[in-house]
């Protein structure tokens, strides 16, 4: 892949901003990762932040629920996109995984996140 993919947070609420920037300040990686907020637009207003986020280059668009307005507006206007992939429930592993392996597939780099996010999560 020539072209490093582009990372989307989707979330409700200031979530999204909050986790690009923790992600940047462990990774040390900055622009990677663009945060989208549904507050203060409706679904259509959504959709187009996501698209615009998605510049029409090859991304992983993480969002944090597998389920309600944010996830809706990804699959609707991106479902059929094979350079983008989307990845539901995202935590802070997943993207500082995805930071340092953007040179993968859409696929591959989905996959990996979403492992790492899933590994993450534990009861110490």
């Amino acid at each position: 892949m020539s072209e490093e993919l582009q990372g989307v947070v989707v979330c409700h609420g200031v979530l999204a901003g909050a986790l690009v920037q923790a992600a940047e300040q462990i990774s040390g990686v900055a622009g990677a990762l663009s945060p989208v907020t549904n507050t203060g637009c409706d679904r259509e207003a959504l959709e187009d932040r996501v698209i615009a986020a998605v510049g029409g280059r090859p991304a992983v668009v993480f969002v944090d629920l597998a389920s309600g307005s944010c996830l809706f507006a990804v699959l609707k206007r991106l479902r059929s996109e094979q350079s983008v992939k989307v990845v539901t429930g995202v935590n802070l592993a997943m993207l500082v995984d995805f930071v340092f392996h953007r040179s993968l597939t859409p696929e591959e780099a989905a996959t990996r996140a979403a492992l790492a996010g899933e590994k993450s999560i534990g009861i110490p």
